[in-house]
């Protein structure tokens, strides 16, 4: 089936929010008086949200006292400052335009709470530009789970077979290969050290957005 949407993951796939994710951590330390701790000790365990976090920023068991005060700190500093430093990934401005000029369609489906992905996405000026965006709020069960990219579809009118999701964690692969899309991992992500996307299943595997076109340009020549 003729490729016509491209969905995107959002943090580590479509943009690189880890700039934001760093500076927060770190200025929660500094308030405390404690130095900085290497930031790819923080950016390392992003796919794991705030909870992971706030763990290796203060070393701290998630069931310790006081550790839900500090994740709440660190949403509410988050929700002031989520959009300082993101940026797209380098290369991503043109895989857009490509998508775009290919009169594709392309949209977001994110795991991060529509508090956080919708100023994001406005703030970046990309909201008017993505033809849908589900969050975790649009849904009874987030990624893997495939409700969320069977409801994109659905809000897109495509047959899933005709989209590709692109990801850089399991969860995205799963739960697009769940709901009937194409798949694509990407290893420029927020992938853990001890994760390979090589292993996931996914139909194929990039290290730059640059390869996508390619893998674009295969897919919107097929039948």
């Amino acid at each position: 089936m003729r490729l016509r949407a491209v969905l995107f993951d959002m943090d580590g796939t479509l943009l690189d929010t880890a700039p934001d994710f760093i500076a927060i951590c770190q200025a929660m330390r500094a308030d405390r008086g404690l130095a900085p701790i290497d930031d790819k000790l923080i950016r390392d365990e992003i796919s794991g949200g705030a909870r992971a976090m706030v763990a290796v920023t203060f070393s701290m068991d998630p069931e310790a006292p006081g550790f839900e005060e500090l994740r709440l700190e660190f949403l509410e500093r988050y929700q002031q400052d989520c959009a300082v430093h993101t940026k797209l990934f380098d290369g991503m401005e043109q895989l857009l335009a490509d998508i775009e000029q290919a009169h594709l369609v392309w949209g977001v489906v994110t795991n991060k709470p529509v508090r956080f992905a919708q100023p994001i996405m406005e703030r970046l000026g990309l909201a008017e530009r993505s033809a849908v965006l589900i969050c975790p709020d649009h849904v009874s069960r987030s990624k893997p789970d495939p409700e969320p990219m069977i409801l994109a579809c659905k809000m897109l009118n495509l047959d899933p077979g005709s989209v590709l999701f692109v990801g850089d964690d399991l969860r995205d692969i799963e739960s697009g290969r769940d709901a009937g899309t194409k798949t694509a991992a990407v290893r420029f992500g927020y992938i853990h050290p001890d994760d390979n996307p090589d292993h996931w299943g996914a139909d194929v595997v990039v290290d730059h957005p640059s390869e996508l076109r390619k893998v674009l340009d295969n897919a919107m020549c097929s039948c």
